[in-house]
């Protein structure tokens, strides 16, 4: 065991009182005054550990951005940690499912895991180079957010500006329930299909009807038949509303389609299928878009490069560094589609995430701890 690993050890219980704070703070994506108050949280304790500076992005709609900094005019390019602070769990959750740890050392409560489990590491382990007298002389950045739970809709464009000023960055989401980091995420998009046909009275002139119903069963067919689960892609129709009476040859149906890939290419072409649907029923007209969606995570020959330097990083301090892929997006999807470097999957242990059982592994937090330590301090850019 390497004395950077039992000295994280030695601060579990600080690591777990933080862990129980944050969760303590209920924070559902769209009440902005209950995110702000963590936001005021974190902000605080970004400038207890030295912060060089604190920028605060207002938000109309959900809580403020943070962008905090440390040795911001140092040499190099910078290792910028990627957070959100907002969980899926609305107010009155924690009174309902309090938080407790169980005989197998895992605390359960709504938002461990995803991600207040991810910003415990950070903080702690910020917190721990700091009073080693170990923080390394390079810019290390935190940008927090506070809606991805909705799908990052408001943060995206500040995503998107900031990643390409760094050299690394690190999404705190959790790690797979075997400890893994995540170095593949698939592509995920939804989509809005609208079926227009024409109403008419069901027992008098069905004739005369355009059943928008009857078309969406084709159309359900036709999209089912794109699925290719051996090759990564799905293609799903996941809702569906339609019809106005018992006795109305339905007008309107509206559907909802999930896809998910693995590569950029498979999710242009599964979109390209999407967008080229024809109506089958004579008469029936179609409108179908993608309302969201992220791009793939690739597996790639930098993603196997930043990995295998983590897992070298890893290793050197005693710990065991895997990897796996991930059948959902995160912002490190957004953050990849820039062409800039990322590793995800950064946080602890655990499993449930937007589920009853929730959970964080707390024996995992000082490995991560360790692990982002030893990457601070040690990691290496190609061209330096």
């Amino acid at each position: 065991m390497s004395e950077l690993l039992t000295f994280f050890q030695g601060r579990r219980g600080d690591m777990v009182e933080l862990l129980k704070t944050l969760v303590s703070y209920e924070t559902p994506t769209r009440d902005k005054a209950s995110v702000d108050k963590m936001g005021a949280f974190m902000e605080a304790r970004f400038n207890e550990l030295g912060a060089s500076s604190v920028t605060r992005i207002p938000q109309a709609e959900v809580g403020d951005l943070l962008l905090a900094k440390w040795n911001e005019d140092a040499l190099g390019k910078p290792i910028m940690f990627l957070i959100h602070i907002d969980t899926v769990w609305p107010l009155g959750t924690l009174a309902e499912r309090p938080t407790y740890i169980d005989d197998q050392d895992r605390l359960f409560g709504p938002g461990a895991i995803d991600m207040k489990g991810g910003i415990t590491i950070v903080l702690e382990t910020l917190r721990g180079l700091k009073d080693r007298g170990e923080m390394p002389d390079r810019p290390i950045w935190v940008l927090m957010t506070s809606d991805e739970e909705v799908g990052s809709v408001y943060s995206n464009a500040t995503i998107k500006a900031e990643s390409p000023k760094v050299g690394l960055v690190l999404v705190m989401e959790p790690a797979t329930i075997d400890e893994a980091l995540k170095t593949m995420r698939k592509g995920v998009a939804t989509y809005r299909l609208d079926i227009e046909g024409l109403p008419s009275h069901a027992g008098n002139q069905p004739e005369k009807g355009v059943n928008a119903i009857i078309e969406f069963a084709n159309q359900a067919l036709i999209i089912n038949r794109m699925n290719d689960l051996k090759n990564g892609r799905s293609v799903s129709v996941t809702m569906v509303e339609g019809g106005s009476a018992t006795n109305v040859i339905p007008a309107h149906v509206t559907a909802f389609v999930d896809t998910r890939a693995i590569s950029v290419q498979q999710f242009e072409e599964t979109e390209g299928m999407l967008l080229e649907l024809q109506a089958v029923v004579p008469g029936a007209k179609l409108k179908i878009e993608r309302i969201n969606g992220h791009t793939p995570m690739e597996r790639n020959d930098a993603m196997v490069g930043n990995y295998q330097q983590a897992k070298r990083l890893g290793e050197a301090q005693g710990l065991t560094i895997t990897e796996a892929s991930s059948g959902g997006g995160s912002d490190g999807n957004t953050v990849a589609s820039l062409g800039v470097a990322v590793l995800d999957g950064l946080g602890p242990q655990g499993d449930g995430l937007h589920a009853l059982h929730e959970h964080v592994v707390l024996n995992s937090m000082p490995r991560r701890c360790t692990l982002i330590a030893a990457m601070l301090k040690d990691w290496v850019f190609e061209e330096e």
